[in-house]
């Protein structure tokens, strides 16, 4: 097939450091070209992908002060709408923006939703939820308003994350510094347990950062080692012996607990959105309710064997098999696409 993904453009693809959807852009890209598909990545131009690039800006806004960032997003949706007769497929990774576009062009539109930032946004996906296609990343983030071609969890490359049968003594906090995000959580959790606690993660949120988490740290117990690159996820996260994700929202799905998962290292997380559709209950890790049956939770991390969490992860979790399903996913879209593929020939 030919395959354009459209990836936003808030960063590169893949990411240095930060940016799930550019990550799950990266992923599906190189497992499509992997399979013998003709595919053209929509990206930042430093970018890199064995697909073919297109890029309307060097680099990614949230990289380059310089770029404006709702200009450079009008020409970077524009290019791929205007060059839909190039594919036989368009797979939007940017969210509701690009399907203002879809009812201009014949070539079926696949969605992925990687979850709601606001309520607000849902009449747009409605608007065009007979004429395109929806992929929800978990159950939970289905809205009920929507309907959908599939579920497909996120994949991650396994070989990118090195099993772990010997972790350190800390507890890990990965993710954005943010109130969403349940740092503060975390640090008690950890507080309660006794156990120390390092933070990683882009702080999206400074004055959040100064007023609740500076206070909090001590250099020794609760420790904040800032931004994590991309190649030493696997160290961090499989130096932990446990993961605390106890965020403050229905997480869509959570790419750091799988990750975690693949290093055999046990996630405890709050029971929000995805968590129980990741997590199974005593082999990978413990859904909870509250701070205190985290911290209970944290203080029997001996239960689990660690190789059990790598399995499941590897088995439920591989990139192969998240490609091949929105392969599936592609294949059923073109077949029910109210519109002919604009590529293709109509018989008249």
């Amino acid at each position: 097939m030919r395959i354009a993904v459209l990836a936003p453009i808030s960063w590169r693809v893949p990411p240095r450091h930060y940016g799930p959807w550019e990550l799950f852009a990266s992923l599906l890209t190189e497992g499509l070209v992997a399979r013998g598909h003709d595919v053209t990545l929509f990206a930042a131009g430093d970018s890199q992908t064995s697909a073919r690039l297109s890029s309307v800006i060097p680099r990614g806004w949230s990289e380059d002060g310089s770029v404006n960032p709702k200009v450079a997003e009008c020409l970077h949706i524009s290019e791929v709408f205007e060059r839909a007769s190039e594919f036989d497929v368009i797979h939007n990774s940017f969210d509701f923006l690009p399907l203002t576009y879809s009812g201009l062009i014949s070539t079926p539109v696949i969605t992925t939703i990687h979850g709601f930032s606001s309520l607000d946004i849902v009449p747009v996906y409605a608007k065009y939820n007979d004429s395109t296609f929806f992929v929800a990343i978990s159950d939970a983030d289905r809205h009920p308003a929507l309907d959908y071609l599939a579920t497909i969890h996120h994949g991650i490359d396994m070989g990118a994350f090195t099993f772990n049968s010997n972790p350190g003594s800390y507890l890990a906090f990965f993710g954005r510094i943010h109130p969403d995000k349940g740092v503060v959580a975390a640090i008690e959790a950890a507080t309660q347990a006794g156990i120390p606690i390092r933070i990683a993660g882009i702080i999206h949120d400074e004055a959040y950062f100064e007023k609740e988490i500076v206070p909090r740290l001590d250099r020794d117990r609760v420790r904040f080692v800032g931004s994590v690159q991309a190649e030493d996820r696997s160290s961090f996260l499989g130096g932990a012996a446990a993961l605390l994700h106890l965020v403050d929202f229905d997480e869509p799905f959570g790419l750091s607990v799988v990750e975690a998962m693949a290093c055999g290292t046990p996630v405890i997380a709050f029971r929000r959105g995805s968590m129980p559709e990741l997590i199974v209950e005593g082999v990978t890790g413990s859904v909870v309710k509250d701070v205190q049956s985290a911290a209970e939770a944290a203080r029997t991390l001996g239960q689990f064997d660690r190789a059990a969490v790598r399995a499941s992860a590897v088995q439920r979790f591989s990139v192969g098999r998240m490609v091949d399903e929105y392969v599936a996913v592609y294949g059923r879209a073109i077949a029910e696409s109210p519109r002919p593929p604009s590529n293709v020939p109509v018989a008249i």
